[in-house]
């Protein structure tokens, strides 16, 4: 059996995740929502019998197992009740919801409708990061440096005058709610939840973050995050212990990783990447709505729903600790 996939949004990430997701063997792409016909015409070119929709309600009275979200931040929960309340399953683009407020209902509402819902938080599902949480499991952690800056495609957009979702808070953009998603998802995974956390911004006039450094504190250390999008960094993120330092090029997508103990001696950890990044979440998600009734798989949902919960509670207050608001906070 395959998944009948369809997918709200046609950028390029859902291009990728459909990509993704027809190379797992485990979906079929069958139809796409956009406001524009035409849109959808150009989207689906490459692919055949593709049904378009620029309503909404007409998808998802299709037939359809699961919907791909990868609109505008803000869209994601009304879009994701929507189908929730038309008994599909949904893998939502982090970030998955605007506050913790919106993911409680969508959890509770899934489980009252017995449909799944995921979080694409991609570099969660990526074998490499199983590589790392492994390498880690007897380490005695005393801190880490997690940093992932990126110029972003908007700037030149921003940088005229205009506001383009990504840094407008009716679109609950910003770059903690952005690139900074992989950083506080690597966090919770390898160090679990912190105690607190703050979080201090760069402001733009319309409200939301250019930039941000943020701290994460636990028991006995700290972990340190950077992200912004109106730069490119290469500095790599390190991870403390007390016999040496990991040293990976990334955490939002592994592709090498060294521990340097400390007298000096290196060892590379075995890193394998994936040809498409979105291949290993979508396989992962297909897995569970496949069989969802055994223990392993019943336990691996949980864990993700529970990292979900986590990573927008202590992102909500980081926001909070810089004074960001999003409109859909005043919902």
């Amino acid at each position: 059996m395959k998944l009948k996939l369809g997918v709200i949004g046609t950028g390029w990430i859902s291009r990728n995740f459909i990509d993704g997701a027809i190379a797992t063997g485990k979906y079929e792409f069958s139809a796409v929502y956009t406001r524009r016909l035409e849109t959808g015409v150009t989207f689906t070119e490459d692919f055949h019998h593709i049904d378009i929709f620029d309503e909404l309600a007409d998808m998802l009275a299709s037939d359809l197992d699961v919907v791909y979200i990868a609109s505008p931040n803000s869209l994601h929960f009304s879009q994701a009740k929507a189908a929730i309340l038309s008994g599909k399953h949904v893998i939502v683009e982090k970030p998955a919801f605007s506050n913790p407020t919106e993911l409680d209902e969508i959890v509770k509402l899934a489980a009252e409708n017995k449909v799944l819902c995921f979080e694409a938080a991609r570099n969660l599902h990526e074998k490499s990061f199983d590589v790392i949480r492994q390498f880690l499991q007897d380490k005695t952690i005393i801190g880490a440096d997690f940093t992932y800056a990126k110029y972003s495609s908007r700037m030149p957009a921003l940088l005229a005058g205009e506001l383009p979702n990504k840094f407008n808070p009716a679109f609950s953009g910003g770059l903690l709610a952005d690139l900074g998603v992989y950083l506080l998802y690597a966090a919770h995974a390898f160090f679990g939840k912190p105690k607190y956390a703050t979080y201090k911004a760069q402001l733009l006039d319309s409200g939301v973050d250019l930039s941000g450094i943020g701290i994460l504190s636990y028991n006995g250390f700290d972990v340190s995050i950077k992200t912004g999008g109106h730069y490119n960094s290469f500095v790599p993120c390190e991870i403390f212990t007390t016999t040496g330092t990991l040293v990976l090029d990334a955490v939002n997508a592994i592709k090498y990783a060294r521990f340097i103990s400390l007298d000096g001696t290196t060892y590379e950890l075995p890193i394998k990447t994936s040809p498409n990044n979105m291949q290993e979440e979508a396989l992962d998600f297909a897995n569970i709505m496949l069989d969802p009734d055994t223990r392993e798989n019943f336990d691996k949902y949980e864990e993700w729903l529970n990292l979900a919960i986590n990573v927008a509670e202590t992102s909500y207050a980081m926001r909070e600790s810089a004074g960001i608001k999003f409109d859909a906070d005043q919902k």
